[in-house]
């Protein structure tokens, strides 16, 4: 069958709007109800079988965190072993199904999102992760499906890809094989679209999988898991593991059959699992591959002729959707004396007419960070500007954990540009703004690219071809994913491949046939047909 398949390359599915009387607004809403109103158990899910622990932990509602909506079992060190095995003893049979019925597994899951499971997976994303609707549409639907399709299009264009020429009584071929062993995938809180990527995209190119979920976030990933079950997932292809990361990554960090590693995640906790897979290299059977999305601290630079509006539009959107729980949100701006004048003010009357609260009000644009420890890290950079002598807070500033935890959106204006919510990841919606004199714009894009350690996205603001294509030079390492007049969040599948260098991670492209590249191990197979049967050559004659 190989060869005969082609994909299709897909279109980006459509965003709903959900609007008054849409009929997916009837959906989610339904949705809602059914899902807020039950409990779900949530097992580990091993070479295909449910697998309770009885070591159980809640999911619940990060804007009403009294509300459980889930209990799952966490994955300790038998369960570990198992999973290891199950996909030890799926990988033959996975990589022997040609890419056409793998890839078909895939596809028919994007289309059960786009379908019958949009509304359940978008209200699971709303409640245990308080997204709100549009939010939640753009990722756990949109972009989860786009994940799928593009990614089935750039592996069919892998394994179709052959050498171009073979010499005289000679055939070339390539044939492009799993990696030996299993692949690790680590997945965070914050995207579902994410959550599903990770543990996929290894797979389509014929790769077992270890699955362990944010622990903040098992409740969607669940329906992922089951999601891929419903599409025909063979057994112990992807293995489900929710639990601890202190005990899950230990735990598969030294397992000799790490092929590699796909994550998402902090900075810090990856390069720790780098480091722990360096100390004991010698150990594997191959090479792992590491790839990792890791932290960034975000920029909108804007030359003084930028447009306010679109500036203010960019800020606003790019700083606080999602409660700036986006790696790519903006967290750090620079402008011009002159043009902040206006934009400030036009900023903070905007801000003040947004909404806070339950996901289930679609009045609101802002719901709540995902946990305790974020809320705490987030109140603690607050609290650190109250008292600062070089910052002050413009609006918000505030946060309220008694029912659900709250942060209000917050702007920052200070006039140290290395302050320290300048430089350090917050991941919450709190927007720095340090005002520059608009004479000194080149030392302003020096300054912002020396900043911060990161690497992952940036935007540049202005109406002069000339400031855009000198910013486009200056901070041509500053950001993975650069913006032109627009924010530096929301990169599309299949139009911005997404990731950054530095600090950010490997950069390898989600979203792209870069990424896919990644997880298979290619043989270069020469077939002679008419093989030599004298060592001489020619020059070897005599006269």
């Amino acid at each position: 069958m190989n060869g005969i398949f082609k994909v299709k390359l897909p279109d980006n599915e459509p965003v709903l709007s959900y609007a008054p009387g849409s009929k997916e607004r009837q959906e989610v809403k339904k949705a809602l109800d059914a899902l807020t109103a039950s409990e779900v158990e949530i097992p580990c899910i091993i070479g295909g079988k449910e697998v309770r622990t009885g070591d159980i932990k809640n999911c619940v509602m990060p804007h009403n965190h009294g509300k459980v909506i889930g209990r799952y079992h966490q994955a300790g060190p038998k369960e570990i072993e198992a999973a290891a095995k199950a996909a030890g003893e799926a990988s033959r049979q996975w990589a022997g199904m040609s890419y056409e019925h793998r890839l078909s597994v895939f596809l028919k899951a994007g289309d059960l999102l786009a379908g019958p499971w949009r509304s359940t997976m978008n209200a699971a994303a709303m409640l245990g992760l308080s997204k709100n609707v549009f939010q939640a549409e753009i990722d756990a639907a949109c972009e989860l499906i786009d994940f799928f399709r593009f990614n089935a299009y750039y592996a069919n264009e892998i394994f179709t890809e052959q050498p171009p020429h073979s010499s005289r009584y000679t055939w070339n071929r390539m044939d492009y094989r799993p990696l030996e062993g299993f692949v690790f995938a680590a997945t965070p809180f914050n995207f579902v679209s994410i959550a599903g990527n990770l543990p996929s995209s290894p797979a389509m190119m014929g790769n077992t999988v270890l699955w362990k979920p944010a622990s903040s976030a098992v409740y969607p990933a669940y329906y992922i898991m089951k999601l891929f079950m419903e599409a025909g997932l063979p057994e112990g292809v992807i293995n489900f593991l929710p639990g601890s990361g202190s005990v899950v990554g230990p735990m598969i960090l030294p397992m000799s059959d790490l092929a590699g590693i796909h994550f998402t995640g902090s900075t810090a906790v990856f390069r720790g699992m780098w480091e722990a897979v360096g100390s004991r290299i010698a150990s594997y059977r191959s090479y792992p591959r590491i790839v990792g999305e890791t932290g960034g601290k975000d920029f909108i630079l804007a030359h003084e002729s930028a447009d306010a509006d679109e500036l203010v539009t960019a800020l606003l959107r790019g700083a606080f959707e999602f409660q700036g729980q986006k790696c790519s949100a903006a967290s750090r701006a620079y402008i011009p004396r002159e043009l902040w004048k206006t934009v400030k003010k036009r900023l903070l009357e905007q801000v003040a007419e947004l909404k806070m609260g339950d996901v289930a009000d679609f009045r609101n644009f802002i719901n709540a960070v995902i946990d305790r420890e974020a809320f705490d890290k987030i109140k603690g950079y607050l609290d650190y500007t109250a008292e600062a002598s070089d910052g002050s807070i413009l609006c918000g500033g505030t946060g309220d954990n008694r029912v659900g935890y709250f942060i209000s959106p917050t702007v920052i204006e200070t006039s140290n540009p290395r302050f320290k919510t300048m430089e350090e990841e917050i991941f919450g919606p709190v927007l720095t703004v340090h005002p520059y004199d608009g004479r000194k714009y080149e030392e302003v894009l020096e300054l912002c690219d020396k900043t911060s350690p990161y690497g992952l996205t940036g935007a540049v603001f202005a109406r002069s071809r000339g400031a855009v294509a000198r910013a486009e030079e200056v901070l041509s390492q500053a950001a993975g994913n650069f913006y032109i007049n627009d924010k530096p969040t929301g990169a599309v599948v299949g139009q911005q491949p997404f990731g950054g260098g530095r600090a950010s991670g490997t950069n390898d492209k989600a979203g792209s046939i870069l990424n896919m590249m990644r997880w298979t191990s290619p043989r270069a197979i020469k077939e002679n047909f008419v093989p030599p049967k004298d060592y001489r050559y020619p020059f070897m004659q005599e006269e």
